[in-house]
């Protein structure tokens, strides 16, 4: 019985699929993926650690912001992580990935609470030009599911941080 070869390309570790997107584009939008995938982990574990860590006069509605904040964007790491296994690449997992790949840097420490806000904003800010960037290659490839899970995130992150800089306001 003769051995099957493997199906993922070892030179880029893509799976061989024919989607209407070539390997260079489908490449390129899982690069991008890639870095929307590590900026919202990121944001993800910053929103947690300020829910958990938050204190002072507005406690209970930061800790509610953040929980809600928080379990939404861990549902949204699945929906990326799985649109960049559909394209045929790994998806980063790991810390030192998300290290390498996010725009947004940890917070030392524990700052003060309005201070966790404006890191969040400036965090959801970062994390919304990520997902802009992936547009015209996303055009360009005629890759509406991804186009359309881009959109949906911008939304998100936009009004997130809206709502979050109105907490900033006298």
């Amino acid at each position: 019985m003769a051995s099957k070869k493997p199906t993922a390309s070892l030179k880029t570790g893509a799976a061989k699929i024919d989607i209407g997107i070539s390997e260079a584009d489908r490449a390129k939008i899982a690069e991008g993926l890639s870095g929307l995938l590590a900026d919202s982990y990121t944001l993800y574990l910053m929103t947690h650690n300020f829910h958990w860590n938050v204190k002072g006069p507005m406690f209970n509605t930061l800790h509610l912001m953040f929980m809600t904040q928080y379990t939404e964007q861990w549902a949204a790491l699945d929906l990326i992580a799985e649109r960049i296994r559909a394209l045929g690449y790994p998806a980063p997992g790991t810390y030192s990935q998300f290290v390498k790949l996010a725009s947004i840097k940890e917070i030392d420490g524990v700052p003060p609470a309005l201070d966790m806000v404006r890191h969040l904003v400036s965090a959801q800010e970062a994390t919304a030009r990520t997902a802009r960037r992936l547009f015209p290659l996303l055009e360009k490839a005629n890759d509406q599911p991804t186009a359309d899970l881009i959109t949906q995130r911008l939304d998100l992150h936009e009004k997130t941080a809206w709502m979050l800089r109105s907490l900033l306001e006298e």
